[in-house]
């Protein structure tokens, strides 16, 4: 939900807003925002509703029967699952509207290039290190008197050539939730757009050379 604030706030604050069509894309991720707050609504309301068994302190009341406790978690088992239910129907409608946002940004700056962003021109090898980033499961691992490790979904390493460009120029973003452990590594929206509109400058492979033209036996004697 906070990431869908964010997201929708630069957005409604970007040059965006001036390309035809964004308005759509606006409302979706701002509908995006409404369902995915109704969803941890109802995951709140179904912890809250879910009864705790524990121990009591020795000169407290006496513990529930066995019996109560049944009762209490037969009663609440129909209020949590509407809850689970309500929660998982939102994000499900959350993440289709995401796909769409996405597919619809991506169509209004195919048709309106005069709007599109200034993107930094990927080398072959930067544009390959963004493709496995967009994958998912890409991570920095920072430990405090070791180098710094990137490996992505496959545990393949990373160079950090590549990788440092990219993340200076803005195209993937590092979570540093801490200095020294696994730190997440994801494709921010200009990364996304450099995917799109960008190819993978690879050389052609040379055609392969023509046989040598076969020596016609005439028959004659050789001189």
């Amino acid at each position: 939900m906070s990431r869908s604030l964010v997201r929708l706030s630069v957005l409604d604050g970007s040059q965006y807003t001036a390309v035809p069509g964004s308005r759509v894309s606006l409302e979706t991720l701002s509908g995006i925002t409404a369902s995915a707050s109704i969803a941890a609504s109802q995951l709140a309301r179904a912890i809250g509703d879910n009864p705790l068994d524990g121990a009591v302190f020795a000169d407290g009341p006496p513990a529930d029967e066995e019996s109560l406790r049944q009762t209490r978690h037969t009663e609440a088992a129909p209020v949590l699952a509407k809850s689970l239910a309500t929660a998982a129907q939102h994000l499900e409608l959350s993440a289709t509207c995401c796909q769409y946002t996405a597919s619809a940004i991506i169509r209004d700056l195919t048709e309106h290039p005069e709007h599109r962003p200034d993107l930094p021109e990927l080398s072959p090898a930067q544009y390959t290190v963004l493709e496995r980033i967009a994958r998912g499961g890409t991570r920095r691992y920072a430990p405090l008197k070791n180098p710094v490790r990137i490996t992505d979904s496959d545990g393949r390493t990373i160079h950090p050539k590549p990788f440092g460009m990219l993340e200076k120029e803005r195209l993937i973003h590092v979570a540093r939730t801490s200095r020294y452990v696994s730190q997440d590594v994801v494709v921010t929206a200009a990364g996304q757009l450099a995917l799109d509109f960008q190819k993978p400058h690879r050389s052609q492979a040379p055609s392969p050379a023509k046989p040598p033209p076969t020596l016609r036996n005439t028959g004659g004697r050789k001189p």
